[in-house]
């Protein structure tokens, strides 16, 4: 593929940024709830509250929608993320929850996009974990019967009957979700949240968050915000703060690319009559899904560690963008020719139990973080439970599956640089064996 003439953006690759960016808070105010970061999760529990009476402020570093709900895949998933295998194997009573989540969310945001008539290219044709090889194939199958143990919902099949391109092996359609442009998602939250009795400032940078006088204070360069509670919904920004739990998650780097436009009959020619999503089954996935626009967008397969807040500003890197091409290449030795038109990233949060989080410091504070790449769907479904918490002053049964009693949280055992590096290259050996089986088979069949 041609990755010559790039365009590396600051932002995403999905969507223009805002012509209408909200001023920055100048001077004090006070607040029943101060909702800090304006992704999905931040923009849906203001949302929540506002629709429930509440005075609430959201303050955003940037804009609404700039973060990692923006750069994603656009994957409203069906399923809980990391290895559901491992999962299984250490937090089995947890699974259930984990899978009610998931598929909750999932309609959560449907009923967002249609409540406040959000187009955003939504196609509700689930996601598929798709395999490679016939390991990977195993794999699938052991999950599935994870997911449906713990009570949600999966489709097995091989490439035909999934309607996925034949590079793949088989694979596991999610129960519920589907694709979207996560862009268009976010701009129209925003635009709902504008439309609200919520008070929104935009480039506004939260600079501490204390507890004092019963009260929740957050420093900001030109103001204070007093409020009742808060809410911290950053995500992998969270850890700027001396008020964040110790090893509540750590921040990583992805990146997503998108093609240059497809001709219909190419696209066609893959066989890929779903237009379902599909994530690989390395041990980090790599993702391949259509959009609206007759492009391929395709991300991950390496993740880089975040090493000191604040998290820097960053571009995708060029010699990443290069070896996700030459992956897409070998998936699609069709489109081999196909250039790569855009890359961008995002900072994500990963726990050390791959478990989605939510939880509560005092009587004041709330935070909902760490959806370990599910968060286009669960950061906001979570976060509109915690407004009803908040409103309600009982939890939410369903908030149950995620709730921590208490913010302590295990070291990060594989998410050093050592580990994320050896997980890589156990990636690359298996890609290079069943490469090798695969020429193999083929040879003994033309022998045959």
């Amino acid at each position: 593929m041609d990755v010559d003439n790039v365009e590396y953006s600051t932002f995403t690759g999905w969507i223009d940024p805002p012509t209408d960016v909200r001023p920055a808070l100048d001077g004090d105010l006070t607040c029943d709830v101060a909702v800090i970061g304006g992704g999905m999760g931040g923009m849906a529990t203001a949302l929540r509250l506002a629709e429930r009476g509440q005075d609430v402020v959201l303050l955003e570093e940037k804009f609404c929608g700039y973060g990692a709900s923006s750069r994603s895949a656009g994957q409203i998933a069906g399923a809980p993320g990391g290895d559901l295998r491992l999962l299984s194997l250490f937090s089995p009573k947890k699974m259930p929850g984990m899978v009610r989540i998931a598929e909750n969310s999932a309609r959560f945001v449907e009923e967002l996009i249609e409540t406040h008539d959000i187009d955003c290219d939504y196609e509700a044709n689930g996601m598929v974990f798709g395999a490679v090889s016939f390991g990977q194939m195993l794999r699938v199958r052991t999950q599935a019967w994870i997911i449906r143990r713990a009570g949600g919902h999966g489709k097995l099949g091989t490439s035909a009957e999934l309607g996925i391109p034949g590079a793949f092996v088989g694979g596991m359609r999610e129960g519920v979700g589907g694709m979207l442009n996560p862009g268009k998602l976010c701009r129209g939250v925003r635009r709902a949240l504008l439309s609200s009795s919520a008070r929104v400032f935009e480039q506004t940078k939260v600079t501490d968050v204390r507890r004092t006088g019963g009260k929740a204070v957050l420093a900001t360069p030109h103001g204070e915000v007093r409020a009742n509670k808060v809410v911290l919904a950053t995500n992998a920004y969270a850890g700027e703060w001396d008020i964040t739990p110790e090893r509540l998650s750590v921040p990583m780097w992805i990146i997503e690319a998108e093609t240059a436009p497809i001709a219909p009959e190419r696209i066609a020619a893959l066989g890929w009559s779903s237009r379902s999503g599909v994530v690989t089954q390395h041990n980090i996935m790599t993702n391949y899904r259509l959009t609206a626009r007759n492009t391929i967008v395709f991300g991950v397969r390496r993740l880089e560690r975040g090493q000191s807040f604040p998290l820097p500003e960053k571009t995708a890197d060029p010699g990443l963008v290069a070896e996700l091409a030459e992956a897409f290449a070998t998936t699609f030795p069709s489109l081999a020719d196909v250039a790569v038109e855009r890359a961008w990233g995002g900072w994500i949060a990963i726990t050390s139990s791959w478990l989605s989080i939510a939880g509560q410091i005092g009587d004041n504070v709330y935070y909902s973080l760490a959806c370990n790449g599910h968060g286009l769907a669960q950061a906001p479904y979570i976060g509109s439970l915690i407004a009803d918490l908040i409103v309600d002053g009982t939890r939410p049964e369903a908030l149950d599956d995620v709730w921590v009693e208490k913010p302590k949280f295990p070291p990060f055992m594989m998410m050093s640089p050592l580990g994320l590096r050896t997980v890589w290259a156990v990636d690359r050996f298996n890609d290079l064996f069943n490469g090798s089986r695969r020429r193999g088979l083929r040879s003994a069949a033309r022998v045959r």
